[in-house]
């Protein structure tokens, strides 16, 4: 597939704001009138029924050091928090997790079932108990820095970056020069936030042409100003972060290729809310394949460049397809959506050449803030001729909070927060590739 259009770029504007999603209007607690124990017939208690939920899908970032804006690792912090965890919960905006279910398959899916939302709201109507301590799970364990163990190499920017204080929004892009001889191969890549509390995501994209020096030059400071992309026509990238999200490791003979002498220009989106400026220095370990890679992880994006939304428009509605050339055979292992402050919703099929739809992604409640790169359970085949379907939704409206122009203007596609974009990126291997990469 050397040659055709299918572009490197992997957009992962996977971003956690959880001190924002936490930050809404005090609202009286109402209790449920509900029972308060559980299917057992015992009290729900902290030790022996919610704190094993919270362990699960809360203490990757509600944890000291990390981006939550609170800790709950133990009962104290929990129980003065009970009516924020309460609102977070039933609203499902806590953990955060987007895609509406039964609506494509992924891993990792950090949702809260009906059920586990209703153990929460049983233990806050009963007083928030906190039982026997004997029944608290064992602590997990958490890694200071590498998951995934110390990485074959890591990079970062040679000095910390200073962020100023009561910054909301800050994008900057740092470039890492690399002096790998020949075309490497990762089989996984890890990223380590320097400081968790003002790091709100992080994009990389791959730079073979040197575009990236030349912009980072033309600004004073470390790095430079970028949002949306990097500024330059990226040729790939090699992941991103999104608090909470884990290293994504890939399946054995797949591989994200990292070209010979490449800068790799990682984009930090900060948002520091603090009264004094704080410091940051990510890292990205990268870890070498090391078995034959006989399949490179590709993207293709599917987008519509040429909308305007409508000034005032509630629903406007926006389409993008692609055809799979019939040679194309692919097997989709993830999916990246991607819109701006306007989107509302966003939903991803695929039509087979037999008339097949094969549904891929869909969020019904957009928000900038709580984008990511999902994974599925299983590689989606999709045979030549496939096309690729993207119904997206957007608010123009005064009604629209998030709408960051009053009155609304006519929008159209850009880089820039009050532009738009109506992007879907999809990832996948070739089934007839066969690299035959050998490390060295």
């Amino acid at each position: 597939m050397e040659g055709d259009p299918i572009m490197m770029r992997r957009q992962v504007t996977g971003a956690l704001a959880v001190a924002t999603a936490f930050g809404v209007a005090s609202l009286l607690f109402v209790a449920s009138g509900r029972s308060t124990s559980s299917a057992a017939g015992e009290p729900v208690t902290w030790s022996k029924h919610v704190a094993p939920l919270v362990q699960k899908h809360c203490q990757g970032c509600h944890r000291p050091s990390n981006i939550g804006p609170f800790s709950l690792l133990d009962y104290g912090d929990a129980y003065r928090e009970r009516r924020k965890i309460l609102r977070a919960v039933e609203r499902r905006m806590m953990p955060p997790w987007k895609p509406v279910p039964g609506f494509g398959e992924f891993v990792d899916v950090r949702r809260l079932s009906d059920a586990e939302i209703q153990t929460v709201r049983d233990w806050v109507s009963g007083g928030a108990p906190e039982g026997d301590p004997r029944d608290l799970p064992a602590p997990r364990q958490w890694p200071e820095t590498w998951t995934l163990g110390a990485p074959d190499a890591m990079l970062s920017p040679a000095q910390p970056f200073e962020v100023p204080s009561s910054n909301r929004d800050l994008y900057r892009c740092f470039v890492i020069p690399t002096s790998f001889p020949e075309d490497r191969y990762l089989s996984a890549v890890e990223f380590v936030p320097g400081n968790r509390k003002i790091v709100h995501h992080v994009l990389t994209y791959l730079d073979t042409t040197g575009a990236s020096a030349a912009l980072d030059q033309a600004e004073p400071g470390r790095g430079y100003t970028c949002f949306g992309g990097p500024g330059f026509a990226a040729t790939g990238s090699i992941g991103g972060w999104a608090p909470g999200a884990r290293p994504q490791v890939n399946p054995d003979g797949v591989g994200v290729l990292l070209p010979a002498g490449a800068r790799v220009v990682m984009q930090v989106h900060y948002h520091n809310r603090g009264n004094e400026p704080a410091g940051d220095q990510t890292r990205i370990g990268l870890y070498f394949a090391k078995r034959t890679v006989d399949k490179r992880v590709r993207s293709i994006p599917v987008l519509n460049r040429g909308f305007a939304i409508p000034a005032g428009a509630a629903r406007h509605e926006v389409n993008a397809s692609f055809t799979l050339p019939p040679a194309w055979n692919v097997h989709a292992i993830g999916i990246t959506p991607h819109m701006h402050l306007l989107g509302r919703e966003m939903k991803v099929t695929a039509t087979t050449p037999d008339g097949t739809v094969r549904p891929l992604i869909f969020i019904d409640d957009w928000d900038f803030h709580w984008q990511g790169t999902y994974t599925f359970t299983e590689p989606v085949l999709l045979p030549g001729g496939t096309r690729i379907d993207v119904s997206a939704v957007y608010d123009n409206s005064e009604a629209n909070k998030k709408n960051p122009s009053r009155p609304p203007r006519e929008v159209a596609w850009g880089e820039a927060t009050t532009d738009e974009m109506c992007i879907a990126f999809i990832r996948v291997t070739a089934d007839a590739e066969r690299l035959g990469y050998q490390p060295k």
